[in-house]
């Protein structure tokens, strides 16, 4: 699914300057960083309630370039700022995250685990 498409559907907004313009076909939803650094993935959206830099980092660690940020929450400038250096792009939407995850995997998104 490419990122348009997961923005139409989440009722999105990017923040972010950077703008991955990979194909998704896997997600995994979290609020755990220390859970997200045990994968290896690729082409993976991480979805999170979670806003704050540690998430930035995190991402940056296991090579995850997109997150939702989900509960209607907004990421803060610092988030923002170290997102754009590490080419992740921040996409913040209304929705759960339980919401999020059924709309993607209802459009054929694959569960990490």
């Amino acid at each position: 699914m490419n990122l348009q498409s997961i923005i139409k559907l989440v009722n999105g907004k990017i923040v972010t300057k950077s703008k991955v313009s990979a194909y998704f076909n896997i997600a995994l939803t979290s609020d755990l960083m220390s859970d997200i650094l045990t994968l290896d993935v690729e082409n993976a959206i991480l979805i999170t309630g979670l806003n704050n830099p540690q998430t930035i980092r995190t991402m940056e660690m296991s090579d995850i370039h997109c997150v939702i940020i989900g509960r209607g929450k907004e990421v803060s400038k610092e988030m923002i700022q170290l997102a754009d250096k590490c080419n992740i792009t921040i996409i913040e939407s209304p929705f759960t995250v339980f919401k999020i995850s059924g709309l993607l995997f209802l459009q054929g998104i694959k569960a990490v685990y």
